[in-house]
């Protein structure tokens, strides 16, 4: 998908807001993220990140600020803005009663896209996964599935990645191809947030951090993760 060079940042939040009941998740999150980036975000159980990550994603709403994405505000026109981003969070979005290659082509479907099989196949050895593209959903390991997940978040080939802790659930091998994934040949045009528990790894892949804590988003030097 291409993206209007016009878009000078993948990602613009600024006071971003969300609160359930009188619990406030979030407390005027403010962040830029070009593209290219990585942002990767840690922070405890609970903190906003994957509430942070379903706003970005036009899941969620805030209930206040500006979130702008590849120049769209999702606010205004989600639609658009979601053309533009692939997303793998907890749930992996696959349907229990199809295989793994009718999930993919019916999201290919859904996306508009053509050659699905082609698709399929890329997006699936990607993850390792080629061997099981026939396979039942429904009879898939949740590591399996995490892998198909996260597949599916790239069929559409996305300028925005979404990922909320990705490497749960996952074993090494699969962790590494994930990692050749993010920062692949997409990634000089690619835009990556990815929520993690794992410091090293946000070290290792991250061109920027940041900390989710009581509401507020603070952007970390290198040696403080």
């Amino acid at each position: 998908m291409v993206v209007s060079a016009a878009a000078a940042r993948a990602v613009r939040v600024r006071g971003a807001t969300k609160a359930f009941g009188r619990a406030a998740v979030l407390r005027g999150v403010d962040f830029d993220l070009d593209w290219g980036e990585i942002l990767c975000l840690v922070g405890a159980n609970g903190s906003g990140k994957t509430t942070l990550l379903k706003i970005v994603a036009t899941i969620a709403k805030p209930d206040a600020g500006e979130v702008v994405v590849g120049g769209v505000d999702v606010r205004r026109d989600g639609a658009r803005a979601r053309r533009m981003i692939g997303a793998a969070l907890h749930d992996p979005l696959l349907y229990d009663d199809l295989t793994a290659r009718e999930n993919l082509r019916f999201f290919c479907r859904m996306y508009g896209l053509d050659r699905a099989d082609d698709r399929a196949e890329r997006v699936s050895a990607l993850m390792g996964m080629s061997a099981h593209l026939d396979k039942r959903a429904s009879a898939m390991s949740h590591g399996m599935k995490k892998r198909f997940g996260i597949a599916r978040a790239l069929l559409h080939d996305p300028p925005l990645l979404l990922l909320d802790e990705p490497e749960t659930g996952l074993d090494r091998d699969a962790v590494d191809l994930l990692d050749k994934a993010i920062t692949g040949e997409s990634a000089e045009r690619r835009a990556v947030i990815m929520a993690t528990h794992d410091r090293a790894r946000a070290r290792r892949l991250g061109d920027k951090a940041a900390e989710l804590a009581n509401g507020r988003l603070r952007i970390l030097e290198r040696g403080e993760l």
